[in-house]
């Protein structure tokens, strides 16, 4: 199982103009089904995904099925993450943790 970080979740106020910005800084391009998301052309390297609702932070995405996830959650707390109480959607593919200072993060299945 392998664990990395798969996009940066950034709140903007102004997502065109973000993804203008972003785009043009780090050579990025809109991926064509949801253009708050930017890639690397080439497709290697975390996502960014500009989102005009959530706050700042990271999605690890975890290579495996529920149960790897579940494992690696388990794994981060044992390192010091705390679970964060969240209202989730019934198909939440997501686990909402925070980092020993309280940053919240994402384990993504």
């Amino acid at each position: 199982m392998a664990t990395s970080v798969g996009a940066i979740v950034l709140n903007v106020s102004n997502v065109a103009r973000a993804a203008e910005f972003w785009s043009q800084a780090l050579g990025y391009v809109p991926q064509p089904h949801n253009p708050d998301f930017l890639a690397p052309e080439n497709g290697e390297g975390p996502r960014l995904h500009l989102d005009e609702t959530d706050r700042t932070h990271l999605d690890l995405w975890v290579d495996g099925q529920d149960s790897d996830q579940q494992t690696e959650v388990e794994r981060l707390i044992a390192l010091g993450a705390t679970r964060v109480d969240w209202d989730y959607p019934p198909d939440a593919d997501f686990v909402v943790l925070a980092d020993t200072e309280g940053n919240v993060f994402c384990v993504i299945a």
